[in-house]
């Protein structure tokens, strides 16, 4: 290949996963898709609604992943996700951080960017607070506590730790009939609970959950299909183009708020250049924006006092440390992980639910002792 061409089809990879980003960020601003509004909807109101949004978009992503992953063209072991190496005290301890962050910061990471775009300050404050937190715990002093404690509990799974290689290794089915049978039965699961009430099957709720689901996976085929070279010029090996892993990425919103940080700040090094999570943090506020000032429900918006400022600081960082040690957020574990059916991602995910809970039933206890 060419290096021309090389260039040529990372522009693509870059350019696609920038719209696909956009489109998430309009429909998040238009249906107020919302990963911690949804429990807070279930804590205070018993709604479901924004719930079975959540869990419809899992479904689609369920099912479009394992059917690439039947037709051969991707595999779970490409991702972050589903190595051998299952660090489950990380995924749970770091999702219990990531949850219970969210909500003192009124929001998840893609949460945060599509607020920007609407033009809230606060959510601008939490992304420079999140990102430096998560480029600590990547690579800086809470990535060595990380590094010394969490992840070194671990177990090793040989066939991997998504659910078709495990059933595949102890059933001795092909890899692509158990991707195909968990696929539907998992992901048909989710899109039956989600359509079991007919709030499952409002217009804003299947806007969201198939919209948003079918974004996930298109960002799945962008990077491991279409930026996929078998035979890299410089290295002679396989490689995924412009990803920050080296491996094929879909959307997540904790690490890449830290490589966007990375790249501003070294913007003159010729080294750093744009990759997917880059784009797509900027997709999400570019298409949020375009949705919210075509609706009117642009505005400016700033901290309310003190202690707002410091719950949403508070919340930051530990979204930050809690996200990178999870290795993903409500999107990238909850919806990108959950979609290779990743035992390390479900775990991630009761995780990061139960933070939220234990966040709201303190902010409740808050307000009573006040009262």
């Amino acid at each position: 290949m060419q290096d021309i061409d090389l260039s040529f089809l990372t522009s693509q990879v870059l350019w696609a996963a920038f719209a696909l980003a956009a489109i998430f960020g309009a429909i998040a601003q238009r249906t107020h898709f919302c990963t911690m509004g949804a429990v807070s909807d279930i804590v205070t109101m018993g709604d479901w609604t924004r719930m079975r949004m959540w869990v419809m978009a899992m479904g689609v992503a369920i099912i479009g992943f394992n059917a690439m992953v039947g037709l051969g063209w991707v595999s779970a072991a490409d991702t972050l996700y589903a190595g051998p190496r299952l660090i489950w005290l990380s995924a749970l301890v770091g999702g219990l951080l990531f949850g219970f962050g969210m909500v003192l910061a009124s929001g998840c990471g893609s949460k945060t960017l599509v607020r920007i775009g609407a033009g809230n300050l606060k959510s601008l404050v939490v992304f420079f607070v999140l990102g430096l937190a998560a480029f600590a715990t990547l690579r800086g002093i809470t990535g060595v506590l990380r590094v010394n404690t969490v992840d070194a509990v671990h177990l090793e799974l040989p066939a991997g730790q998504d659910l078709p290689s495990l059933v595949s290794s102890l059933t001795g089915w092909g890899l692509p009939a158990s991707a195909w049978s968990l696929g539907l039965l998992v992901g048909g699961a989710c899109l039956a609970w989600a359509w079991a009430r007919p709030e499952g099957r409002s217009g804003n709720t299947l806007l969201a959950g198939l919209g948003i689901g079918a974004v996930i996976v298109g960002v799945w085929w962008v990077s491991g299909r279409l930026g996929f070279v078998a035979e890299h010029p410089d290295t002679l090996e396989a490689a995924f183009l412009a990803t920050n892993s080296r491996r094929m990425e879909s959307l997540s919103f904790v690490a890449p708020y830290a490589y966007v940080l990375d790249w501003l700040i070294y913007f003159s090094d010729t080294s750093k250049t744009l990759t997917l999570g880059i784009v797509t943090c900027a997709g999400v506020v570019a298409g949020s924006a375009v949705q919210a000032l075509a609706s009117g429900t642009f505005r400016w918006e700033g901290f309310r006092d003190a202690e707002d400022t410091a719950n949403h600081l508070v919340g930051a960082g530990l979204m930050g440390v809690g996200g990178v040690t999870a290795m993903g957020c409500t999107i990238g574990q909850g919806l990108s992980g959950i979609s290779t059916l990743s035992l390390g991602s479900f775990l991630a995910l009761a995780g990061i639910l139960g933070g939220a809970v234990l966040a709201f039933k303190y902010q409740t206890w808050r307000l009573e002792r006040r009262a």
